[in-house]
């Protein structure tokens, strides 16, 4: 058993299952979640305890800061050489998330698109300034109609980033997504692969549990940290579930009662759109109830 890929929604208990096979396999933990690579993030993301860390050997936890820009194509590197690594030593690697584009960048591959110039990144950046994100959303589709039906209306990141592209290449991503390089799972057939599918019942009521416990551990407190760096809120880690919404608390626009709802009704919408995604997109991966 060299590679385990483990994959499910949010608070479906997979750090726990991730840390039982990492003890049953003498394994490497390799994290496959787009917001628990931020090192500022610890308590929002859910990322393992240092205890846990402490048990078994974690990887990609924590090492990007949250001022960068980290994407598919960037943990997509850092996994290779977490690959090497875990062949070289002999022991499994535990491949753990729930970002969906991680696993299948990982399986089948990723484009190779071009970087984009910082002329043009700037230039749309300037132009989209003021535009609300819905208008941006439109215009990409007088653009590119396919990437603009594959980004959600409020996605305004990924759609900014779609409008780069067919601005610097003059071809939408869609099509530079089509022509993906060969992954560097080399035999993902052969590699032991998992879904969680927890209860939807018993899955909110975690997710309301941990918004709570959250709260209690200090996830204040890091969102102020967070918020002092004057940070481009634009930036993938100040979109974390809970920034915004502590933020408002910090403001004294939400009641703490407020922001707990509000934490465990946008922590539900997201954890509806992974297992969407687990379904769409890896509904030949068995399931293990959680």
């Amino acid at each position: 058993m060299s590679v385990i890929l483990l994959a499910g929604p949010t608070a479906s208990g997979k750090s726990r299952l991730a840390l039982e096979l990492a003890a049953e396999h003498d394994g490497l933990v390799v994290n496959a979640d787009s917001m628990q690579v931020y090192r500022d993030l610890r308590i929002l993301t859910a990322r393992p305890s240092l205890q846990d860390e402490a048990a078994a050997p974690h990887r990609l936890y924590g090492h990007v800061p949250a001022a960068t820009r980290y994407s598919v194509g960037a943990w997509l590197r850092d996994v290779s050489v977490v690959l090497d690594e875990a062949r070289a030593a002999g022991r499994p690697a535990i491949i753990v998330g729930g970002t969906g584009l991680y696993f299948k960048a990982l399986t089948e591959g990723l484009a190779a698109v071009p970087a984009t110039p910082p002329a043009v990144r700037a230039a749309i950046a300037a132009e989209s300034e003021g535009a609300s994100t819905p208008d941006l959303h439109a215009r990409l589709a007088g653009l590119a109609l396919e990437d603009a039906a594959g980004i959600r209306p409020s996605d305004r990141s990924r759609i900014l980033r779609a409008l780069e592209v067919v601005t610097a290449t003059g071809r939408p991503l869609s099509e530079w997504q089509r022509a993906a390089a060969a992954p560097p799972l080399v035999d993902p057939a052969r590699a032991t692969r998992i879904v969680l599918a927890p209860d939807r019942a018993e899955l909110h009521r975690r997710i309301a549990m941990r918004a709570e416990q959250m709260l209690e551990a200090g996830a204040d407190e890091e969102v102020q940290a967070l918020l002092a760096l004057g940070l481009d809120p634009e930036l993938p880690a100040m979109k974390a579930v809970g920034v915004r919404e502590l933020a408002a608390h910090r403001a004294g626009n939400l009641s703490r009662d407020a922001v707990l709802t509000a934490i465990a009704t946008e922590t539900r919408r997201y954890a509806k759109r992974q297992m969407t995604w687990f379904r769409n997109q890896m509904g030949d991966w068995p399931r293990r109830e959680a």
